[in-house]
């Protein structure tokens, strides 16, 4: 091992011996390197830097029976200095790297261990790498400093370094892992020999070996690849041919979730020092704290935990029924059985329920074998069937504001107006746009607008309890009869609306049972059981209640799951409203919709968060993707609200530009004490509450290894924090936000451990991870970002939706904490840095003395292959139907197999690309009457009126390019002037844009107003000139304006205009070749559209 220093162990220190009189203080971590000079070499040429996963160089040379057993488990490299055994598999891993990280850091984090000891013939010797404080040995957690005084280089735990009264100078603090690998003074890199003779893996090698070696732990790579490879998951598909292949796609992706979350939970377990309690309701309840940052499972009041002894002599489970901010669990126990005395620690585990996965698995089977479940137009439009839908029938008020919430602007009233007349709707809700609000007043107006004769209830359901709750809340101001369902596990949990609960208003119901139900119930409380008699007897007058109750609500507010609760297992609801419809998956927002539905609306936003899918391969495979995202992508086109009030215009402005089409408008209000703030907090500019701290920092695993903490950050967050409570900023206005578990559990120690004022102050301020926040907002928001490094990326960071969410979190301030240098390496980010360095908003130094930022930032790196779920549209294609199919109708008959179109793989390129959008629009147009026909640019020959005549099947609509007033639609489909599908002569040329207003001004970044060469009129298009993505030339409407992305954009649209060529032979070919068999169709007596 290549060191100007000898290094032995001394107990848990490492004591230095000195060359040539070298001090101990000019060895820094941020001086080791992360791997050695040959490594870094080979990783220069292709080999895994920057993330590429190719895998090690070279052949592999050496063989299998060569290696001795303690090798590599990965590589088979069998160096000693650059070799750590894992303590608790005893796999022995050297500090190579593939990918992203060293091969022992890639299994500590997969395999969630986290204790190491060296190679008893390497240069420190066989010992325990522990902390010589507290002796903790997770390796996660451990860094090292130089005791000048003892002459000696010390390990030590990231805890201990922080303690106030640890004696020594913990200021030179290093972790012993720097980018993801161990640091070389300490364990070795393999020479460039080594790695040539090494067994060449890739990243998903690793992955693939680490899953093995759950269920074989004594399994080698060749075992691997030895063994049968199972098949892969049928991934989602745009369309389906029916329901049973709907069925089979979503059972076999939740089953693998349900698998996965079984298994994650039960390895998840803790021991914790418990105390007991009685609550007001004379239940014992445990109360512990949870170092959530060594958890994968989030805690959540609802979950069912398990407590139990340490030897196992006592246990019980219970429900958790609240949070402190102070990260203590209460859970209420179920039993009454007490806790041995005087014991204070105990086992923690978590407890697998499968409710929500068997309620999936029956909604997906209800939806395909019940008639009777939902609507046949819904029915084929979830299946991506072309259908014709008819409005619904709906005497409409003038004024469609309802009572006791606030009037409707003008894009929330034509969503109400569109939802409330069709079958299914979708309502597209930016942040802040009021759409609790609007769902609210539609749940008013379909109670309202239902037939007097029978009581038709609605059903609101949404993914989360915390959104339920939200639009329960609203929907009762109006003044409705509101019933909130939650399940049994959460009946204890305290809620906003428990009033509106079930079994509240079963418990206040003025019946002539009520008195003998409340004795029945109080005596099972006080003694835990009750007689066979006495036990049959409480549980038919509680159903009966609960029953009279249910039959009085106009609406019963439950989360998507609880949709399938046995209580409501014989209720049918023909309207049923989902909010938040994108976090939940498609078999999650089946549940509600199979309860007989007719009228479905789906409000949320594919532009935030979706789903949280813990299984990978189920993620990959489009579990991911949300019903609403679905049904854009197949041409839906959702109502967009565009008023928002949330947010100060100067926090707004990126977000709309970047994520709406500069398209939100602000009516923001600002409060008396932000006013106030503004004058006092050191803004850079007071009037635009915003900018952006760069510091420069190095990023650290966290204790579980799996995510990262940044503790620079986190001093930068403090003194935001405490300098907001000194303007008059109460805790319960602030919120911090990070993306990463390993930097919300060290903020809220930090807070409070470090915090200028009262620890009570900090304890109130909420710090929570940018899903926790989404559908919720606060006053002032602080972001942390957390990821500082010269090689590893940003990870998750990069993904749009979940920077939207958190940008879009602030009402009057937000600040956003970060290292620009390393965030602006991805293209999304640079574009935010640069929207705040262009505003003088990009700022460094110390809060009260802060300057603007004078580095440039560095080009973005050229985008990697999205990893993210696209549809198949090969599926796709054979999955769309005819609209001479026929289709099940209201009564719920089943439909006849049919004939499939053919949909052209170009066509979806440019659907995604615009969309949303039809391509078309109703009534005659030069393509032919009502038929289904190709882009007129690429057959000129089928353009004109007299050849449209001669195609089989006119006058029969049969696919999604319907021209009207014009050859082509009205600036509906309008590609880029100058590729092959377009004309750039100007719009009365151009076979796709001719006559009239584009009707996806606002929908579609291509498309605007007036006529000109791309239907923006020549020039003047809002949206070309404000949105950086936009070139700066005439064709695209922006008549010349300055624009940041011309040059990228340009190089956009030749791209385009080469995959259109591309496919415009293949496109060509696929219609001659329909035509073909249409004709000999009709020779044969029968006539089917293309």
């Amino acid at each position: 091992m290549s060191s100007d220093y000898n290094f032995s162990f001394v107990g848990a220190s490492v004591a230095k011996a000195t060359d040539e009189g070298q001090e101990p203080s000019e060895s820094k971590a941020s001086d080791a390197p992360s791997a050695g000079a040959d490594s870094e070499a080979l990783l220069a040429e292709g080999c895994g830097k920057d993330g590429n996963e190719d895998g090690l160089c070279g052949e592999g040379t050496e063989g299998e029976d060569d290696i001795p057993a303690e090798a590599c488990g990965y590589c088979g490299i069998h160096n000693p200095d650059t070799l750590v055994e894992c303590n608790r598999c005893n796999k022995w891993f050297c500090n190579g790297r593939t990918g992203s990280a060293s091969h022992i850091v890639s299994h500590l984090v997969r395999s969630r261990h986290k204790e190491v000891t060296l190679h008893p013939k390497s240069s420190l010797g066989a010992s325990v790498l522990q902390c010589c404080s507290c002796k903790s040995s997770n390796v996660f957690t451990l860094g090292w400093l130089v005791a000048v005084d003892d002459d000696v280089v010390m390990l030590m735990c990231r805890a201990c370094s922080q303690n106030p009264e640890t004696e020594r100078d913990t200021s030179s603090w290093s972790s012993i892992i720097a980018d993801k690998v161990l640091v070389s003074w300490l364990v070795g890199t393999p020479s460039r020999d080594e790695w040539l003779r090494a067994r060449r893996l890739a990243t998903q090698d690793i992955i693939r070996l680490e899953e093995y070696w759950q269920s074989h732990p004594e399994g080698t790579l060749a075992d691997l690849t030895s063994e049968a490879v199972t098949g892969e998951l049928a991934p989602v598909s745009l369309r389906y041919q029916d329901a049973y292949a709907y069925k089979a796609t979503f059972l076999a992706l939740i089953a693998m979730e349900a698998d996965h979350d079984r298994k994650l939970k039960e390895s998840q377990s803790e021991i914790v020092q418990a105390r007991f309690e009685f609550g007001l309701n004379k239940k014992r309840v445990a109360v512990f704290t949870l170092a959530t940052s060594e958890l994968e499972v989030r805690v959540v009041p609802g979950d069912e935990l398990k407590l139990s002894t340490v030897g196992g002599e006592w246990n019980d489970k219970g429900t958790v029924v609240r949070l402190s901010s102070a990260e203590e669990v209460v859970l209420e126990l179920a039993s009454a059985k007490s806790p041995p005395a005087g014991e204070t620690r105990f086992k923690l585990e978590f407890i697998f329920k499968s409710t929500p996965f068997m309620r999936m698995k029956t909604a997906l089977s209800a939806f395909a074998t019940d008639e009777a479940s939902v609507a046949g137009v819904i029915y084929h439009r979830l299946l991506g069937h072309d259908v014709k839908t008819m409005a619904l029938a709906a005497v409409l008020p003038d004024d469609l504001s309802a009572p006791g919430l606030p009037p409707l602007n003008e894009s929330q009233v034509a969503a109400v107006r569109s939802a409330l007349t069709a079958p299914l709707s979708l309502i597209q809700g930016p942040p802040g746009t009021g759409k609790t609000v609007t769902s609210a007043t539609l749940v008013y107006h379909l109670v309202r607008s239902a037939p007097s004769s029978g009581h038709d209830q609605v059903l609101v359901t949404a993914p989360s309890n915390v959104a339920v709750d939200q639009l329960a809340e609203k929907i009762h101001a109006t003044g409705l009869r509101v019933v909130r369902l939650t399940a049994f596990s959460r009946e204890s949990v305290d809620t906003p609306v428990d009033f509106l609960t079930l079994h509240y208003q079963v418990n206040h119901l003025q019946t002539p049972n009520k008195s003998q139900l409340a004795k029945l119930a109080a005596l099972k409380e006080r003694v835990g059981s009750l007689s066979q008699g006495d036990e049959k007897k409480l549980r038919s007058l509680t159903l009966a209640a609960e029953r009279e109750v249910l039959d009085a609500a106009d609406v019963i507010c439950c989360t998507c799951i609880g949709a399938g609760d046995p209580r409501l297992m014989r209720r049918r609801f023909q309207r049923v409203l989902i909010d938040e419809v994108s976090q939940a998956t498609e078999p999650e927002c089946l549940v509600p919709i199979v309860k007989g539905a007719r009228q479905v609306i789906l409000v949320g936003d594919q532009h935030q968060l979706g789903p949280v899918i813990k299984s990978a391969p189920a993620s990959n495979a489009g579990l991911s993707v949300s019903l609403f995202q679905r049904l854009v992508c197949l041409g839906h086109r959702p109502v967009r609200l565009q008023t928002q009030y949330r947010m100060h215009p100067s926090i707004s402005a990126f977000p709309s530009n970047t994520f709406y089409e500069g398209t939100l408008l602000n009516s923001y209000q600002p409060a008396e004490n932000a006013l106030a703030s503004a004058a006092e907090f050191p803004w850079v500019d007071a009037k635009r509450p915003t900018f952006f701290l760069h510091t420069a920092s190095r990023e650290e695993l966290s204790a579980s290894g799996s995510s990262y903490l940044n503790t620079t950050e986190a001093q930068a967050v403090e003194e935001i924090v405490t300098s907001l409570f000194r303007t008059g900023v109460s805790p319960g206005q602030v919120g911090v936000i990070t993306a990463y578990a390993g930097q919300r559990a060290y903020l809220l120690s930090y807070l409070q451990r470090n915090g200028e004022l009262r620890p009570e102050l900090y304890a109130d301020v909420e710090v929570a991870s940018v899903d926790e926040f989404q559908g919720r907002e606060k006053d002032y928001i602080v972001l942390s970002c957390v990821r500082s490094n010269q090689y590893q990326g940003i990870g998750f960071l990069s993904n749009p939706r979940r920077l939207n969410v958190a940008l879009t979190r602030a009402k009057h301030g937000l600040i956003i904490v970060g290292n620009a240098k390393t965030l602006a390496r991805d293209q999304l980010w640079h574009d935010l840095i640069s929207h705040y360095k262009d505003n003088e908003l990009l700022v460094e130094g110390a809060l009260y003395n802060l300057r603007l930022a004078s580095f440039r930032l560095p080009r973005p790196r050229k985008a990697k292959r999205s990893t993210a779920f696209t549809f198949d549209t090969a599926s796709a294609e054979a999955g769309s139907e005819s609209e001479e199919r026929s289709v099940r109708g209201a009564d719920g008959s089943t439909p006849r197999p049919g004939q499939a179109t053919q949909h052209s793989s170009a066509t979806a390129v440019f659907s995604a690309l615009l969309a949303p959008t039809d391509f078309a629009s109703s009534g005659s147009g030069q393509s032919g009457s009502g038929v289904s026909a190709p882009p007129p640019s690429l057959f000129p020959e089928l353009a004109a009126p007299a050849r449209a005549a001669e195609l089989p099947g006119a006058g029969v609509s049969l696919g999604p390019n319907v021209g009207a007033s014009g050859p082509f639609g009205s600036g509906v489909f309008a590609p880029p002037p100058g590729t092959p599908w377009a004309s750039s002569d100007g719009a009365g040329l151009s076979p796709y844009a001719n006559s009239g207003p584009s009707l996806h001004y606002y929908n579609n970044p291509y498309i605007s107003t007036g006529m000109g060469e791309y239907g923006g009129g020549g020039g003047g298009s809002a949206f070309a000139v404000s949105n950086p993505y936009m070139a700066a030339f005439d064709p695209l409407g922006s008549n010349g304006g300055a624009s940041p992305a011309a040059a990228a954009h340009q190089a956009q649209m030749q791209a385009m205009q080469m995959q259109a060529m591309q496919m415009q032979a293949q496109q060509r070919q696929q219609y001659l070749l329909a035509q073909q068999a249409q004709a000999a169709a009709a020779a044969g007596g029968g006539v089917q559209g293309p």
